[in-house]
């Protein structure tokens, strides 16, 4: 009975997206990541996705390889669920469009599509200097979302501390203890797939939880930097955009020292009628833009459909849509086609290149849409510097 008064007055605001998370081992990190080698699905008011994981626990029907072809220009993608694809169709993941739109100007490309749930820019980079730079990817691009400044604190992995971005803690993996028991009973696993009753109670319990983890790391934040912290949500504190220009900034170092250039693509925030608002707030956009090799920004990269189609889906959690995958994903793969056509070849100091070939050159001088003029703004050609240590 309680199953179908949930779905009478109140199903078009449920969402049934079961968290298919265990815990990863990443160096001397310990961290989240989808289930490998599993099928599922997630469904809203808005309609069905189906879920599948490789070997390595990622959405892609590929497992990842570490060793790279020569011939091949691999992108490695980092992000949250926007970047893993909540609410759109594996096929058309700004990652997947990227890659076709690479390959359809004679590429070899291979793009990873490393986005996990809840990841913020600290686990991101923690992912990615303990595992994902094994995959010898030639670019990375990071799909930064608003709510990465929030979560960064609420992840407590790093700190700054005298100006240094310093490793505070080298685990975090929320809620993991009642997802293992979820995921070894067979009864549970199903009801998260089907029953609205059921994804009700566990995502007011899990929203309660985040709210209570997030209180917790602000208290702490304020008594560590001795500043104010937002306790409104209306704005973000400097501790917050301080923190997540660090980050960056380690993550652009580190890309940097292995011959990697870096994509900040911004993610927008949905707003009313079909509108949007970037991520980045206005007065950051110059520390984004230094510290990456080219910052794509929303206002410019979505500018066209802006108020005239949905860049987010409508109901449910209000993820990028398939829309606003295809433009971002596009935009992508001219941000790459540009910094290989500035730098000629991209490579690490260990070798490996990736290179125009023949008849991408031909397409590129002939063809009047190419991707020599992206929606965003770049830094000077990559030089390799010296290792981080």
């Amino acid at each position: 009975m309680g199953e179908g008064i949930v779905r009478w007055k109140i199903g078009d605001r449920i969402v049934l997206f079961p968290r298919f998370h265990d815990a990863a081992q990443y160096g001397d990190f310990t961290l989240r990541r989808p289930r490998p080698n599993r099928v599922f699905s997630h469904r809203s008011v808005d309609g069905r996705w189906e879920f599948r994981t490789n070997a390595q626990g990622f959405r892609d029907d590929r497992d990842y390889d570490r060793k790279k072809p020569s011939s091949e220009l691999r992108v490695l993608s980092l992000g949250d669920s926007h970047t893993q694809g909540f609410e759109v169709r594996q096929e058309y993941t700004f990652s997947q469009v990227m890659e076709r739109a690479l390959r359809n100007r004679g590429i070899d490309a291979f793009v990873l599509n490393t986005g996990i749930s809840g990841f913020s820019t600290a686990e991101q980079l923690a992912f990615f200097e303990s595992r994902g730079i094994e995959y010898r990817p030639d670019f990375v691009v990071l799909g930064f979302y608003a709510n990465d400044f929030e979560d960064n604190l609420k992840a407590g992995l790093f700190q700054m501390k005298d100006g240094e971005l310093l490793v505070r803690k080298q685990r975090h993996t929320p809620g993991m203890p009642i997802l293992d028991v979820v995921h070894s009973v067979a009864p549970l696993e199903w009801l998260g797939q089907h029953s609205y009753l059921y994804s009700l109670a566990f995502n007011t319990a899990w929203v309660t939880a985040k709210r209570a983890l997030r209180q917790r790391s602000e208290r702490a934040a304020q008594l560590e930097y001795a500043v104010p912290v937002d306790e409104d949500g209306t704005g973000l504190s400097a501790v917050k955009e301080g923190l997540a220009v660090a980050l960056l900034k380690r993550l652009h170092r580190v890309c940097r020292a292995e011959g990697i250039g870096l994509i900040v693509l911004d993610i927008p925030r949905p707003s009313e009628d079909s509108a949007f608002r970037s991520s980045i707030p206005e007065a950051l956009v110059p520390a984004f833009e230094r510290h990456s090799d080219l910052l794509i920004h929303s206002d410019e990269s979505l500018a066209l459909v802006s108020g005239v189609a949905e860049v987010h889906v409508p109901h449910g959690h209000r993820h990028l849509s398939e829309l606003g995958h295809f433009h971002l994903g596009n935009e992508a793969a001219r941000a790459v086609m540009t910094l290989v056509a500035e730098d000629g070849a991209y490579g690490s100091p260990d070798g490996r290149t990736a290179t125009l070939s023949p008849r991408s050159a031909v397409e590129r001088s002939t063809r009047p849409h190419s991707f020599d003029r992206p929606s965003g703004r770049r830094n000077p050609p990559l030089q390799r510097e010296t290792p981080v240590p």
